[in-house]
């Protein structure tokens, strides 16, 4: 019996383990033999390099402000949706789910037709007597750039709080008005502490995907900007054909978002109650 249930365990497996072999394992070990080709010479010449450090702090910036207003926005609109009736949370829910569908670059075009120079929004600030061209460079700053990304991690912020704040029990928060705290009070005493470790999840989740976002930031700024995505593609491109630096740096982005991760979960558990 045993046996048999391990045979079914196994064929029901093997098509998953295919694919994550096939897309993660297979390209994962491809960019680790690269990097390290030459006793890992790649790492030394990224490391000495100053563009790098200016990458990275640029793609820590960057990130960091993305992440911060897409958990400040998301929080609220979770904390509406919350209240709402389940229908009513549910359509909303999937409206604001749709950027997620949506690749990077489809999310950059979107944002140039709407606010480029020559986009919707622009010409009709045009008509009230805004500048046109100082307003559609903003979309192509880097101010611009995490707002582009804030479009995308908002949803997933959402999606993060949302089932924490929907099972909240609200009863604390009408005896902490009956006792005669404020508003304010309540969200910081009572709600924030009990949902922070779920906050620190959604925002080193964020953090992480706008790290490695790649489309948007080229669609939008090009190389303009010193991000480590864009540093990797200028690497590879026709203008370079540095394949071990580009692994190397592949490296060192999967390795700080995996810490970013790694320190967003270890900071939740040790919040979580006991």
């Amino acid at each position: 019996m045993l046996r048999l249930s391990l045979r079914w365990l196994f064929l029901l497996s093997a098509p998953a383990a295919l694919l994550l072999g096939l897309f993660f394992v297979l390209p994962l070990g491809s960019v680790l033999l690269e990097a390290f080709a030459g006793g890992g010479e790649s790492f030394g010449r990224v490391l000495r390099d100053p563009v790098f450090w200016k990458g990275l702090r640029g793609s820590l910036v960057l990130s960091l402000a993305a992440g911060t207003v897409s958990l400040g926005v998301g929080f609220f609109v979770a904390q509406q949706l919350a209240r709402l009736t389940a229908t009513a949370r549910t359509l909303l829910l999937f409206l604001i789910s749709l950027p997620l569908t949506f690749s990077g670059l489809i999310v950059a075009y979107g944002f140039i037709l709407v606010f480029g120079r020559a986009g919707f929004v622009t010409l009709s600030l045009e008509t009230l007597g805004v500048n046109g061209a100082a307003f559609a460079g903003f979309i192509y700053s880097p101010s611009g750039l995490a707002c582009a990304y804030s479009y995308y991690l908002i949803p997933r912020v959402v999606l993060f709080l949302l089932p924490v704040l929907v099972n909240f029990d609200r009863a604390q928060l009408a005896a902490a008005e009956t006792l005669g705290a404020g508003r304010y009070e309540v969200l910081r005493d009572v709600l924030l502490p009990q949902i922070l470790p779920a906050a620190l999840g959604a925002f080193t989740l964020v953090v992480a995907v706008a790290l490695g976002a790649y489309g948007t930031a080229l669609a939008l700024v090009g190389t303009q900007i010193n991000i480590l995505p864009l540093l990797i593609y200028s690497k590879i491109s026709e203008t370079g054909s540095d394949f071990p630096a580009a692994a190397a740096l592949s490296v060192l982005l999967l390795a700080l978002c995996s810490c970013v991760m790694g320190a967003g979960e270890w900071i939740a558990a040790r919040h979580e109650p006991a």
